[in-house]
């Protein structure tokens, strides 16, 4: 998980947006198709023996040394504005980026990179459901009509119906992965917030990183690494490729990139390019580990992005009426902090 990634706006302050032809728009692609790259990148490691719970410690722990300096300077720079959010920024790291991309990975483990990260994008429906049991108010006909788009690509993308064997264990997994997404997007709403981008990112990480250890000394998550040459794009390369890939690219590349992009293009446009994090992850799962949906599950996919569109539209239109607001920002900062 997770679980391309824009900010929201409770993170960094308001910024004008500029036109959408510039600069900005790019830093938003290049962001979504970075963070589509962690499945692949993880699955090479996964077929020499890697456990998913290995690769997540990878990821936040070489991420977390990478940003450990500016997280730093920024906390001493800051403490006094933000010593009452440190318990914030654990839940954060422990829930949308450890446990979401623990969730994610293993789903990836058992299901093609694009079938996983299909499931972990339910989560703007899950919060759908969550605001209307929590607020007992009936959505508007459009969030309804998106949530159940969604859920038919859901069962399309599942491919039911096919010859192929579904993997419960998968599914599990992804879903899962969505509900840390929605996690992270229900605290990502609170206004006001004045804790720093880079603090949230590197300080978020470094907490998952500590879960994630402990959970592999104590044994309670398995911890399996190998040293051996792992196949990538068709070649055979060596083991530490993918893991700077999911490092350097996946992680601190894409979150930065998705930092310019919100504060050039406003977190409600930067949101939109976020989706096509999902037709990222299908491309470079074809491109370089060889799966190709099937054609029922790619019109799934385009059902399940289609709804949360459906979703996000409804909610943008009515953020400036009174009523309920069912989802924020669909991408945001690390798993998303500095979405993703």
């Amino acid at each position: 998980m997770t679980p391309a990634k824009t900010t929201p706006t409770s993170i960094l302050p308001a910024l004008k947006p500029t036109r959408i032809g510039s600069p900005a728009l790019l830093f938003a692609f290049a962001s979504a198709a970075t963070f589509a790259l962690s499945g692949p990148f993880a699955k090479s490691l996964f077929e020499i023996g890697w456990s998913p719970g290995a690769a997540v410690a990878a990821r936040i722990g070489g991420a977390a040394v990478v940003l450990l300096i500016p997280a730093l300077l920024t906390l001493i720079r800051r403490w006094a504005a933000v010593k009452g959010s440190l318990v914030r920024i654990a839940i954060y790291g422990i829930v949308p980026i450890a446990l979401c991309q623990l969730f994610y990975f293993n789903a990836v483990e058992h299901l093609s990179v694009g079938v996983a990260l299909l499931l972990e994008y339910l989560s703007p429906v899950l919060l759908v459901g969550w605001a209307w049991l929590t607020t007992r108010t009936r959505p508007r006909l459009l969030t309804i009509v998106g949530a159940m788009a969604a859920m038919t690509g859901l069962v399309l993308v599942l491919d039911l119906a096919g010859g192929q064997s579904i993997s419960v264990e998968g599914i599990l997994w992804g879903l899962a992965a969505a509900v840390c997404s929605a996690v992270f997007f229900i605290m990502s709403s609170r206004a006001n917030d004045n804790v720093p981008p880079i603090l949230m990112a590197g300080g978020g990480m470094a907490m998952g990183a500590v879960l994630i250890v402990a959970l592999g000394l104590s044994g309670v998550m398995p911890l399996t690494f190998n040293s051996a040459s792992p196949v990538f794009a068709g070649h055979h390369v060596p083991w530490f490729a993918p893991v700077l890939g999911l490092v350097l690219v996946t992680t601190v590349f894409a979150y930065v990139a998705g930092i310019i992009a919100t504060r050039g293009l406003g977190s409600k446009v930067a949101s939109f390019v976020a989706l096509f994090e999902v037709l990222f992850a299908v491309l470079w799962a074809w491109l370089l580990l060889g799966e190709l949906p099937r054609m029922i599950q790619l019109l799934g996919g385009l059902c399940i992005v289609g709804g949360v569109v459906m979703v996000r539209v409804d909610e943008l239109r009515g953020s400036a009426r009174r009523g309920p607001s069912y989802v924020v920002d669909l991408k945001a900062l690390p798993a998303e902090a500095a979405q993703p």
